[in-house]
């Protein structure tokens, strides 16, 4: 599965590159807008299309309770369900099992847990994952493993590993659709020698033909409570240490800085719900720095809401406008805010990208932090 991901360029640890997909093929970094139910909020499958989106995401868990996988699996899987006809990943379900459910118990089997919708009872195992993203139909399959959340015990942490690897095996053993691609999770919180050996142990596992099972791997237990710095620097240590051949996928991650830094690091792919979240919040991302168009200082400001950047919205509309829909709870508001700051963010990816072709990653790091970061001063 080697000829999955082609690594194109480098410039330092950043890295461009490409993987292919039954679906299509999409250029690295990229950003992946993450569309839980089926949807990316407030935007449709043209409006991803229009704005370049090359894949998207797709939400296990909250799939699985409803419509049910069943259903989507006869309505075409997601590609035929949402009209997208571009590749799209699926989590495992995992994080969100652990982090909205109330879990009644984690074992060797999986995890029960009570639904946050009706409270009905349910069991999510290795396998029970794997089928689920199988009748979904995406592209690229998560493995199951367990995210504990920073900081925790090293006791624990071994604990988690181990059964992440034991869980990863029960993965590899489920036969999946022949366009589907498995991605293995690197677990082991910010222990670079643990991540290190959890990789090396999940790059020996096989499949039930005997082949490896791992199209790619992720870096999964980020962004759950350690300091951002201490992401930074682990990132730093451990990305270069993956296979050059294998796209490198950092899961939940995160703010604009957080997908440059990591970029730098040598990650690949990124997802992350803040751009279309805090859109709604009245958030709008920009190249110096996020702005809150609630605020009163926009009531009258005819600018557009990022002077530095060429979408529609930025060419077509002002703050005042945004702010008056913002204030009066206009959906309008956060379609709008949603799709100019998922430009910005897969804006970001092509220019890193083309940074990375030039080779002045650096210089483009350097200064899109300080741009970024210049409201802060």
């Amino acid at each position: 599965m080697s000829d999955f991901f082609t690594l194109e360029k480098t410039s330092g640890k950043a890295r461009a590159g490409k993987f292919v997909t039954s679906h299509g093929v999409v250029e690295t970094p990229i950003f992946m807008p993450v569309g839980t139910r089926a949807c990316v909020k407030m935007l449709t499958s043209e409006d991803l299309e229009e704005l370049g989106a090359q894949i998207i995401l797709g939400n296990t868990y909250h799939l699985y309770l409803k419509p049910g996988h069943d259903i989507v699996e006869e309505c075409g899987g997601l590609h035929g369900f949402m009209s997208w006809d571009r590749p799209v990943l699926t989590d495992s379900g995992g994080f969100q099992v652990f982090s909205l459910a109330d879990i009644n118990k984690i074992s060797e089997e999986g995890v029960q847990f009570q639904s946050h919708i009706d409270g009905s009872r349910h069991m999510i195992t290795p396998e029970k994952s794997m089928e689920i993203q199988r009748g979904l139909g995406s592209d690229i399959v998560m493995a199951f493993d367990e995210c504990p959340a920073l900081p925790c015990t090293d006791e624990k942490m071994r604990e988690s590993v181990e059964l992440t690897l034991r869980w990863a095996k029960r993965c590899a053993d489920v036969k999946l659709k022949s366009h589907q691609h498995l991605f293995g999770i690197v677990q082991g919180g910010l222990d670079v020698d643990l991540r290190v050996e959890c990789m090396n142990r999940l790059l020996e596992i096989t499949d039930a033909d005997g082949e490896k099972a791992f199209t790619s791997l992720a870096i999964g237990g980020l962004s759950v409570g350690e300091k951002n710095e201490q992401m930074y620097q682990f990132l730093d240590e451990f990305t270069p240490q993956m296979p050059q051949n294998m796209s490198r996928y950092l899961m939940g991650v995160g703010t604009p800085v957080d997908l440059i830094k990591a970029i730098g690091s040598g990650v690949d792919m990124f997802d992350c719900v803040l751009p279309t979240r805090n859109a709604r919040n009245g958030q709008i991302l920009t190249n110096r720095g996020p702005i809150n168009i609630k605020n009163a200082k926009f009531a009258k400001d005819q600018s557009a809401p990022d002077p530095d950047c060429s979408c529609k919205v930025c060419k077509r509309y002002t703050k005042a406008y945004l702010r008056h829909l913002q204030t009066v709870g206009e959906f309008t508001a956060s379609r709008l805010i949603s799709y100019h700051n998922l430009y910005f963010y897969l804006d970001l990816m092509k220019r890193a990208r083309a940074a990375i072709f030039e080779d002045r990653f650096q210089q483009f790091l350097q200064q899109f932090l300080e741009n970024y970061l210049s409201s802060k001063k």
